[in-house]
């Protein structure tokens, strides 16, 4: 059963966030209406009230949120984080230091809900790994920048 939250991240959400990690899935709808999710890797919390995130500039999920600005973000991890995200999306850095690809967005928290059931519990997450060693190189670059940007914004 859904349980509102708040507009401020539940520790063991912000634990997971910190890790880099977890996995969230992206929620976004098209001007036409057509709704779009995609997985999202490089998250980090920016206090208690925003989180940032990397995409490419050239997604549909970028383009989406850039025109309707709202998106869900919907998180599953061990210990049984079950949590929806609904935020108010901005570019606060348009490229990435990183990567000329990549943008860096902030999710301001508009409200959380948990998404806790009371049949089950989440043990395990979305588990992944890196395709290549340059991957985990920008991988971890892009985690770093929006660890520094969390001090800084």
């Amino acid at each position: 059963m859904a349980k509102h939250v708040g507009v401020k991240l539940p520790d063991d959400l912000v634990e997971v966030l910190k890790s880099g990690k977890t996995v969230g899935v992206l929620a976004t709808f098209s001007e036409k209406g057509l709704p779009h999710t995609t997985p999202i890797q490089c998250l980090y919390p920016k206090g208690l009230e925003s989180i940032l995130l990397t995409i490419n500039k050239d997604h549909t999920g970028y383009h989406n949120m850039v025109w309707q600005k709202k998106v869900m973000l919907n998180f599953l991890d061990e210990g049984n984080v079950a949590y929806s995200v609904l935020g108010r999306a901005g570019v606060v850095r348009a490229p990435s230091q990183v990567h000329p690809l990549m943008n860096v967005v902030r999710i301001d928290i508009i409200d959380i809900k948990s998404d806790r059931s009371v049949l089950s519990r989440v043990t395990n997450g979305v588990r992944w790994e890196y395709t290549s060693p340059e991957a985990q190189e920008l991988s971890e670059a892009l985690m770093n920048e929006l660890k520094d940007l969390s001090k800084t914004l």
